[in-house]
This record gives C-alpha cells, sequence and structure tokens, in this order.
C-alpha cells in the first residue's frame, strides 16, 4: 500500500512557518542563530525555537533544526549547550551534514533522530549504509542522482528518503561551493554565501583592461553559472511509487508569498494524486498544477538529474530570473468578518485581488475601501501597513496565515 509522503516546507522565518503550516506542510525545517547553512535568513533564536515548536505541534507538525555547516574546530565550544537546547525546545529531529557535529548530537542527545543533509552528497548505496550504520534515520538525497538510483537506495537500506523536489540549485556539487568564499570572502559552507552564481559575467583579458570579450548573450551581461530551479511537480506519482518518504522544498531565504504558495501547490498535488491513484499505473497531474508556478515567479524549471544529467536547456543564461504573473498583496494577521491584512505590495481601490484558498481554491474580490486600524480611509495601501478592506464580494472566510495576491 502506497504511503503520502511527509510534504516539508521551509521556514525562514516565523510568519513563513505559520503559512507554511496554514497551507498544509507536514513538517517544517529551520535554522538557528548558529549552525545553519542559512545565515542571512531571519532565523530563530533559543525562545524563537521554542514558541516555533509549540506552535507547530499544536497544529500536528514536526520540526527539523539545520546544524548543518561543515564544522571547523572553533565551532564546537558552543555546539553540546545549543543541541541540550534543541532538546529540551522538543525538536523532532536534526539536519547534519558533518560527521563530527552527528558524534556530539549523538552523546549530547542521543534520543533525537538524525536526518542527513544533502551537504553529506550521499550519491550511492554504500554511502547510505555507512550513515545507517553511524545512526542516521533519514538521508536527503544529493541532487545529483536520478530516479532510478533513488529507488535503489530505497530498497536497499531501512533508512527513510528525502527528496528535494521544488526551489533553487547550486552550481557546484550538492552545495559545496567556495566560489562565494573567493569572491566574497562569505563562505557558502559556513551559512554565508553571497550566491554568486546568479552574478552577471563579462569575460576581460588581464593585459586588455576594460575591453570586454563578446560572450554576453544580452547587453546586460551573461548568467553563465545560472541554474534554472528544480521542480519535480510532475514527477511526484513517480517519487511516490517509489516509496520516498518525504517531499522537500527549498527556500528559506524566500518571500513568505514564495513559501506559502508553493507549499500550497505541492499539498493539493499530493492529495489529489491519492484521491484518484487507478488501481493499475500511475496518475496524472492536470496541468493547472503547473500553471500556479507561472504566479510565483523563478529561474525557469528543470528536473535537474531525475532522468538525464542537465544540459545547456537546464540553465537560465540570459536573465536573472523570470518575473511573475503575480504579486502578493499581503498577509491575512486575523481572519474573521473584518480581516486585518499585513500589506506587502502597494494596493489601490479598483484593484481586484485574489484570496488563496486552501487547495487550490481561490476566490476574486475588487477593492472598495482601504481603511487603516484607525479609522482612516487610505487612498493607497502601502507596505507595512496594517489594514481592512471593503470589497465585492465581501471577505467573507479568510483565514489567518493565508495570503492574497493580484495580476502584475
Amino acid at each position: 500500500m502506497l504511503k503520502k509522503p511527509e510534504l516539508l516546507a521551509p521556514a525562514g522565518s516565523f510568519a513563513k512557518m505559520q503559512a507554511a503550516i496554514h497551507y498544509g506542510a507536514d513538517a517544517i525545517y529551520l535554522g538557528g542563530r548558529q549552525f545553519s547553512l542559512r545565515a542571512h535568513a531571519t532565523n530563530f533564536s533559543d525562545a524563537e525555537i521554542g514558541r516555533a515548536v509549540s506552535y507547530a505541534h499544536e497544529r500536528k507538525v514536526k520540526v527539523y533544526v539545520t546544524v548543518n555547516i561543515l564544522a571547523h574546530n572553533r565551532d564546537f565550544a558552543d555546539l553540546p549547550a545549543y543541541l541540550e537546547t534543541l532538546g529540551q525546545a522538543g525538536v523532532d529531529g536534526l539536519i547534519i551534514s558533518d560527521p563530527g557535529i552527528m558524534r556530539v548530537a549523538r552523546t549530547t542527545v542521543p534520543n533525537l533522530p538524525i536526518h542527513l543533509s544533502t551537504q553529506a552528497n550521499v550519491t550511492n548505496m554504500e554511502s547510505a549504509r555507512f550513515w545507517q550504520d553511524q545512526g542516521v534515520k533519514r538521508f536527503n538525497a544529493a541532487r545529483e542522482l536520478s530516479l532510478t538510483e533513488i529507488t535503489e537506495i530505497k530498497n536497499g537500506t531501512d533508512l527513510e528518503v528525502e527528496v528535494f523536489t521544488h526551489g533553487a540549485i547550486c552550481i557546484s556539487y550538492s552545495g559545496r561551493c567556495l566560489l562565494s568564499c573567493y569572491l566574497t570572502g562569505r563562505s557558502a559552507n559556513q551559512g554565508n554565501c553571497a550566491h554568486p552564481c546568479r552574478y552577471s559575467y563579462n569575460l576581460v583579458e588581464e593585459k586588455r583592461p576594460g575591453q570586454y570579450f563578446p560572450v554576453e548573450e544580452d547587453e546586460r551581461g551573461t548568467y553563465i553559472f545560472n541554474s534554472r530551479d528544480l521542480c519535480l511537480l510532475n514527477r511526484l506519482p513517480e517519487l511516490i511509487n517509489a516509496g520516498v518518504d518525504c517531499l522537500k522544498i527549498e527556500g528559506r531565504m524566500k518571500t513568505i508569498y514564495y513559501t506559502g504558495a508553493v507549499t500550497r501547490v505541492y499539498r493539493a498535488a499530493i492529495d489529489q494524486l491519492f484521491a484518484n491513484w487507478p488501481d493499475h499505473g500511475l496518475p496524472k497531474l492536470e496541468e493547472r498544477f503547473m500553471a500556479e508556478f507561472d504566479k510565483v515567479g523563478s529561474r525557469g524549471y528543470t528536473e535537474n538529474f531525475l532522468t538525464d544529467p542537465p544540459d545547456r536547456k537546464d540553465m537560465l543564461y540570459d536573465e536573472a530570473h523570470i518575473a511573475p504573473t503575480h504579486h502578493p498583496v499581503g498577509i491575512i494577521i486575523e481572519g474573521g468578518a473584518k480581516p486585518l491584512i499585513d500589506i506587502r505590495n502597494p494596493l489601490l481601490p479598483g484593484q481586484t485581488i485574489e484570496y488563496l484558498g486552501q487547495g487550490l481554491n481561490s476566490s476574486f474580490h475588487k477593492v472598495i475601501k482601504i481603511i487603516n486600524e484607525t479609522g482612516e480611509h487610505l487612498e493607497k495601501a502601502n507596505p507595512g501597513n496594517t489594514v481592512h478592506l471593503t470589497t465585492n464580494p465581501p471577505p467573507e472566510g479568510w483565514e489567518a496565515g493565508a495570503l492574497l495576491r493580484k495580476e502584475v
């Protein structure tokens, strides 16, 4: 019997966590202020981790914490106390890549499950078995693995298998990269990546300064390292059929709109597949699921190594990203008959907004009036405003944590 996989969503902040949970994540992953590979995400203090765990557990959602830097000797002084804090907070697992950190975790918090980060680069059966022998419960498959290889490791070990299905791809091997350190002094392997693979580059010969060779695709330069984003939405039936235990969304540095909107699509897709799984063969998703991602924005999409190694078509050479067709309007802070909205992009009376319900359910509303918390009517709502809206039709059933958007 097929098992519904866990949907694991990123939580770069408390608000992003709330959006992910609202739109159906089974589990979220977050980073503390130390030992995490996303140092420039908002991240969580020790107290905030405790609050996040309480919030998630009240909603039957698990919390995993990233402790996945590639550590140096200097990093270990504070590690045991930090791990004990995570254990006391009641987190559901640790995401680790470094064997030294793993060794300390196994002695300091032996009851906490260890999930092996993609940074550990597990690309074969014997590596997976090695980590299983070290007490790892789950491993995140290297992005360089094909579906066949993932299936073989799943069938040949007792490990849970977690697969990234959506999000940015590092140009380097499973994210082990020194380009940021070389160009900016910021180490990707210590959580401080400057993302130089997204920069625009030109070629110049050292004895001819100022003379740029014609390698650019357009007048803005060439994005020679800029991979398209990963999207395995249409391969979910195969991944589920292979017994993958967890489908993971990348993006702790992304916006709250990205977090909520992408989680929403994957939740709806998984549920639709299981509701219509045939007795023979594999189901197929309707095109409307993939069409939702045009409204979020991306660098274009690739299935990376899942079938064949990527080639030119899997790179985005001529621009940094592809603009979305929609922009977020705001987040509903308080639901009920008179919802309170945190505005994230300018909004004017007369514009039509879309309320993103759970599943792929949406409703459309024309804005009649914008009123701030003191009762003042606004001609325009700007980012940072908190407002009430009068709309046609009225905003009935709007829930806290839900998102609003509009066409660009």
